[in-house]
């Protein structure tokens, strides 16, 4: 073989600013570490997450409760079939869709105008004592914020009649009220989570390039037009990542609910979560929630994938055009 066929030596390779290659024994060090990094998270997403959804998708099939002294039977599509016709649970659904709407929109826009407050405010003295505060309630337990707000929306010796009390009016029991108690709730969630909304706005004003925003300012143009055309699309994945998880959370919000209107009066407040607790930890009926888990879990999925859409949707349209 000629020289000049020859691979060159590690001094010509350094010489020439290339990289000598890594030993052989440096490259499976390195392959089993990652390994070894990422094989307890595997294990731990199969146990957790990929486990329990293949059990419960075949329990689903099963006419399965745990108060009976009877072996599961297989029904088929039994329980789908039941959950097709039950008319109270597509009503929850329906009222899930209601309040995960009006939660989405209000916290949304409330944390759009709060987050933009703080960004205009940068030097205020006391801003980031604020930013402190105004992120407390995110951090609160959904228990632990139901608990605080029925303890004030109580008749009896709650601070909110207090003050409606000193206003000239008598008190309202809020939580068992037909038409207040659906409000009530919407109002207490909204008060968690308006903070997370905010801290999405002030990262998206934080992605806009200081350069655009300036030639918008050289430019004279209005907060409307900066706002459509150079805020927003800068900044719309982040609002839209916040909008996304904002809608599965609110979609699967149970623990809320259930302590500070136990899903009453009635049903003005029962949510599907709140329905989906009641079968399989009340009622025991294992396979009949696993059915109404199974939609539940697409209907999360569906949702997941119009967002992403809607999303992807400009980049795609883009694509199209080059």
């Amino acid at each position: 073989m000629s020289s000049s066929s020859a691979p060159p030596s590690v001094a010509s390779r350094m010489e020439e600013g290339i990289p000598a290659p890594a030993p052989p024994r440096a490259k499976a060090k390195k392959t089993w570490w990652s390994w070894g990094l990422l094989v307890p998270v595997l294990v731990f997403f199969i146990l957790m997450n990929v486990v329990p959804t293949i059990w419960m998708l075949g329990l689903s099939f099963y006419n399965y409760t745990l108060t009976s002294a009877g072996d599961p039977q297989f029904i088929g599509i039994d329980n789908y079939t039941q959950l097709a016709n039950a008319g109270p649970l597509w009503l929850s659904l329906g009222r899930t869709f209601t309040f995960m709407v009006l939660a989405v929109a209000i916290q949304t826009v409330l944390g759009a105008v709060v987050g933009y407050l703080f960004w205009k405010s940068n030097k205020v003295p006391g801003r980031r004592l604020a930013l402190t505060l105004l992120f407390t309630p995110m951090i609160l337990t959904p228990l632990s914020s139901g608990l605080f707000w029925r303890l004030m929306l109580d008749p009896v010796f709650g601070v909110i009649n207090y003050f409606v009390e000193l206003i000239g009016l008598e008190k309202i029991d809020f939580t068992t009220d037909a038409t207040l108690a659906f409000p009530a709730v919407l109002v207490v969630d909204s008060w968690m989570w308006i903070p997370f909304m905010a801290l999405m706005t002030l990262a998206a004003l934080g992605s806009v390039p200081k350069a655009e925003l300036e030639a918008a300012q050289v430019d004279n143009l209005s907060f409307w037009q900066r706002l459509i055309h150079v805020i927003i699309p800068a900044g719309k994945f982040i609002i839209i990542l916040g909008i996304l998880l904002r809608t599965i959370d609110v979609f699967k919000t149970m623990d809320l609910v259930y302590l500070m209107t136990n899903g009453g009066p009635g049903d003005r407040t029962e949510l599907i979560a709140v329905a989906l607790y009641r079968l399989a930890f009340k009622s025991f009926n294992l396979g009949y929630s696993s059915a109404l888990a199974v939609l539940l879990l697409f209907i999360a999925i569906a949702l997941t994938s119009i967002y992403l859409f809607v999303l992807n949707l400009r980049s795609r349209r883009e694509a199209e055009n080059a």
